[in-house]
């Protein structure tokens, strides 16, 4: 297979430095070109002393960002920037022929105006938002393969959108009344200095945030609006936890057919087992847990695993389904680069645990 030469546009970030940690011991991609107006002039080593034994670190020096150059010397771009801004990069590095691969918001949502009502500002390339595809591998895996935008998605849809897509597609929950409580470490806020995410702040501390409409409610409602077939409009409540990694979704659903007896919930429950393990049953990053097993934040980390079990309560007559990830991987990183895997015609797990 041919290697693809690579660059991230935002390479001193959390995501960033997971692209790096990612691309530099990739089989099949040569990282060329990284980033950074605040750390340009030095080196990968310097800036990440982790990846000092890397034959590339004390060579490859962080640069200031220019689409045009970066155009000539990568295949494919990813863009590791605030929402707002990567789409500055994204309109030259696509005119130019590059494949970009954005972790940022801009082109997860295809309507402007719901861009614009929850990121309090105009869509900075409104035409680019129907040509982009929503990165979400075990559902867009063809459409993936075809693209020249992709949207990966964002950390919590992920952790939502996984566990929930099969079984609205499925008929099997109702679209309404669903509600998501995630909990999320701190690096899920992005490397930056801020009074509320100093560790004095958040250690020994657990806070609910974006209350009651958090960013990400956009796109996480209309990918499930697309698997339901009709609008979707949930409750979701984030939370910050005193860890760095990881997150945690528990999701309460309501059954479409009411079980009120024990063959009512067996027979729910076989349907809600067939769906999932005909959705990911041979999916290589999407772990169905047995047994008494339920999603643990630990034994994602560092993977580009997603975690998911479920239970039936048969006092509530609710489905309560949780899932576990890595943000930082799964949730952001490495799913874009799940992403140019299937792309490239890699194999899909090729740098990724």
């Amino acid at each position: 297979m041919t290697m693809k030469k690579v660059a991230i546009i935002g390479a001193s970030g959390y995501s960033g430095e997971e692209l790096v940690r990612l691309l530099l011991n990739h089989p099949l991609t040569e990282l060329v070109v990284v980033t950074s107006r605040q750390s340009a002039g030095q080196t990968l080593a310097q800036v990440f002393p982790k990846f000092a034994s890397h034959p590339n670190s004390k060579t490859l020096s962080f640069v200031e960002p220019n689409a045009e150059r970066l155009a000539q010397q990568a295949d494919i771009v990813f863009l590791a920037l605030p929402h707002g801004v990567a789409a500055e990069y994204a309109v030259p590095l696509l005119n130019a022929g590059c494949t970009v691969i954005d972790l940022s918001a801009d082109f997860r949502l295809k309507s402007a105006e719901r861009y614009k009502e929850f990121y309090a500002h105009d869509h900075p390339a409104p035409e680019l938002l129907s040509k982009s595809v929503y990165g979400l591998p075990e559902v867009y895996r063809a459409q993936i393969k075809k693209a020249s935008l992709i949207a990966s998605p964002g950390c919590y849809p992920t952790s939502i959108l996984l566990p929930t897509m099969p079984l609205l597609s499925a008929g099997l929950i109702k679209p309404h009344g669903i509600i998501a409580d995630s909990l999320s470490g701190v690096s899920g806020a992005g490397r930056k200095a801020e009074l509320d995410y100093l560790f004095c702040e958040c250690n020994e501390s657990v806070r609910p945030y974006g209350v009651p409409k958090h960013r990400h409610l956009s796109e996480i409602e209309e990918q499930l609006s697309l698997a339901a077939g009709v609008e979707v409009v949930i409750q979701f409540t984030p939370h910050l936890i005193p860890v760095t990694r990881g997150i945690l979704t528990t999701l309460y659903l309501a059954p479409s057919e009411h079980f009120n007896d024990a063959a009512g919930a067996t027979s729910f429950g076989e349907q809600v087992s067939a769906c999932y393990g005909k959705a990911y049953g041979h999916e290589p990053f999407v772990r169905l847990l047995a047994g008494k097993a339920l999603p643990d934040t630990k034994n994602v980390i560092g993977t580009n695993v997603c975690e998911i079990a479920w239970r039936l309560d048969p006092r509530t007559g609710r489905l309560i389904v949780m899932s576990a990830e890595d943000n930082l991987v799964k949730g952001a990183s490495g799913q874009a680069v799940q992403s140019m895997n299937i792309l490239c015609g890699f194999p899909e797990t090729a740098g990724l645990l």
